[in-house]
């Protein structure tokens, strides 16, 4: 599956980055310190929606 990735805004100049993708049906999430060669964590849509809701209110 081909995700489009972009890098979070909260990532430091440090090299502790998450990147997250989006493809049909799936989000995902992998580090950037592995330079894509990493494991991906993949969520559907509604999981990862339920998760960024409760980090707002964090």
């Amino acid at each position: 599956m081909n995700f489009n990735w972009r890098k979070s805004s909260f990532s430091g100049g440090e090299g502790n980055c998450v990147e997250a993708g989006n493809a049909a049906g799936a989000v995902a999430v992998r580090d950037t310190k592995q330079n894509g060669m990493g494991d991906v964590l993949a969520f559907t849509p509604a999981a990862w929606q339920a998760f960024t809701r409760k980090l707002k209110k964090s």
